[in-house]
């Protein structure tokens, strides 16, 4: 909006560098251009300012489509004034000399252009088509008809105008065919959601399933390793008590062999004693008789008073006590006679005196 400083007698205008302001006196146009400034008195002067950025139109298309269903186009239109004067020949866009305001809505104006030509693409685009179609790439399908449609509109080009650029922002359908379109897809997600959980489920039951046959195989295989280990128990008792078996039969026969040899030991030492006892004595037996042998061939040749002499001798050796003894002449006599007898016989070996020994005399 321009800017109106007010003056006695007189006024000054100053435009923005996007705005095109004209200055008209008497019918005729006195200055024309953009960011400009001049003085004018308000009773012989009319103003126009026409802008010259970029303007944004938004429009919301309501069109049936072929099978009888509304759809909702929803977009924008960017346009520029190409040339200001001549929009200005064709749409009123004069202001107000002491405010700066537009008299009229020339923007409004150009924003009902646009629109309309944005219905025209978007009913024709929709009523040819089926709703999922139109909903599957309306989007860019309408943004191409409609720039090649503002492209080569002729009235666009006559009011100096330029369109810079076409968004579709949205294609969609009524809220209740919304939700019919929704439904499908819905129920299939819903279905997949539902396969997923029963999916999940069986996992889960197939796996419980895997442990429990898990479980129940290590309780088989503990079941089975405490049967071997019960076996072998036994069979462990079993050798053991074989093993002792063999053991005591080994200590019995060992022991019963050993007894066995300490009586053939302790036979033959006792027989070997016996033996040497027996060989002792018949060895001192024989020596006893061999001697008393000896002794009777020498008490053989004496003479019988000796013998008598020795008898006695022994038999008052074993006498404890002589009570008495008595002498009898006839058993005195013949000891007296043999005595005479030897001292006869002594007498009559007699040498002379000094030349005599023991040995003769014996």
């Amino acid at each position: 909006m321009a800017t109106i400083k007010r003056f006695p007698f007189v006024r000054h205008a100053r435009a923005e560098p996007s705005r095109h302001l004209m200055l008209f006196k008497r019918g005729r146009k006195r200055r024309s251009g953009r960011g400009i400034a001049f003085w004018f008195t308000p009773l012989a002067a009319s103003l126009v300012e026409v802008p010259c950025d970029d303007r944004e139109v938004a429009f919301h298309v309501r069109a049936r489509s072929e099978d009888y269903q509304d759809v909702h186009v929803q977009g924008a239109i960017t346009f520029q004034v190409d040339q200001p004067e001549l929009l200005a020949s064709r749409v009123d866009f004069t202001i107000s000399v002491s405010s700066g305001r537009y008299l009229e809505r020339p923007l409004e104006r150009l924003e009902e252009l646009f629109t309309q030509l944005a219905q025209k693409v978007g009913s024709e685009y929709v009523g040819t088509r089926a709703v999922r179609a139109a909903l599957a790439v309306g989007q860019r399908e309408i943004r191409v008809l409609l720039e090649k449609a503002l492209a080569g509109d002729p009235a666009l080009a006559a009011m100096g105008l330029r369109p810079v650029a076409v968004h579709i922002a949205s294609v969609t359908p009524s809220a209740e065919l919304e939700k019919a379109l929704q439904a499908p897809t819905r129920e299939a997600i819903q279905q997949r959601s539902d396969e997923a959980v029963f999916q999940r489920r069986a996992l889960a039951v197939e796996k419980e399933r895997a442990i429990r046959e898990n479980e129940l195989q290590n309780e088989i295989e503990l079941a089975r390793r405490e049967e071997d280990l019960i076996a072998q128990a036994g069979t462990n008792e079993q050798r053991k008590a074989r093993e002792e078996a063999e053991a005591a039969g080994i200590a019995a026969r060992a022991r019963t062999e050993r007894e066995r040899l300490d009586a053939e030991t302790a036979a033959d030492v006792t027989r070997m004693r016996t033996a040497a006892e027996a060989e002792g004595i018949e060895s001192v037996e024989a020596a006893r008789v061999e001697a008393e042998s000896r002794r009777m061939d020498i008490y053989r040749d004496l003479p019988a008073h000796v013998l008598v002499g020795m008898a006695a001798q022994e038999f008052a050796g074993k006498l404890q006590r002589i009570d008495r003894i008595q002498i009898t002449p006839e058993g005195v006599g013949p000891f007296l006679q043999d005595l005479a007898d030897l001292g006869t016989r002594l007498a009559a070996r007699r040498v002379p005196a000094g030349s005599a020994t023991v040995a003769e005399v014996e």
